[in-house]
């Protein structure tokens, strides 16, 4: 259901939210929750020091932080305010200030890309482009760990944490589709309650990138 008509870009309302609730929000995360295991999944699959992106990776806890006790890893996120923290988080890796959805690195750069409650803060319409880049992005044999929606909404503004937050994404099998459509191969695919918004529930997939 789309609760009101979006006046604002997206992007500003996404960053200007997250430098707003950056420090509160990195407290929430901080927490063992059956998202933050699912990580074990590339810690298994992968070798000691891959190289690893993480997009849209905020304050950098926990994802960053775990990703790093084990791989060589890039952050990236779109919020000055959590790349800051970022960085005293977990200061043996490289952040980025930017915008996950555009990003050039050259082909096949990375062994593994994981993005945690990021990919739906943008228009659905540009998830396909967001896919196939990270699809171009991985080695052969590369792994995306991915936070997707779970249900249908074409967009949505609403109140997060005393801020307004966007949200726009695709069902289940339509973001399934799109991955395949995309060239990867899906591992496995799961339905995970938001640890911090119970009400919520989002699509976690493992892909592997054939060729």
């Amino acid at each position: 259901m789309v609760k009101e008509e979006i006046s604002k870009n997206p992007r500003e309302m996404v960053k200007e939210g997250y430098n707003k609730i950056a420090t509160q929000y990195r407290a929430l995360r901080a927490r063992d929750s059956e998202d933050v295991r699912l990580l074990q999944q590339l810690v298994e699959r992968l070798p000691k020091g891959a190289r690893v992106l993480d997009a849209g990776c905020g304050s950098g806890i926990p994802v960053t932080r775990i990703l790093a006790r084990y791989f060589d890893v890039i952050g990236v996120d779109i919020s000055e305010k959590q790349i800051q923290l970022a960085r005293k988080s977990v200061p043996k890796e490289k952040f980025i200030r930017g915008d996950f959805t555009n990003l050039d690195f050259p082909d096949e750069s990375f062994d593994a890309i994981c993005s945690y409650y990021a990919i739906f803060h943008v228009p659905r319409s540009e998830h396909k482009g967001i896919l196939l880049n990270f699809y171009r992005m991985l080695k052969p044999k590369g792994l995306a760990l991915l936070c997707l929606g779970a249900g249908d909404l074409p967009h949505d503004i609403a109140d997060y944490h005393g801020i307004q937050m966007f949200w726009s994404h695709y069902g289940r099998e339509k973001n399934l589709r799109l991955l395949r459509e995309c060239g990867y191969e899906i591992i496995w695919s799961k339905i995970v309650k938001d640890p911090i918004y119970p009400k919520s529930a989002h699509l976690f997939v493992l892909g592997e990138k054939l060729v």
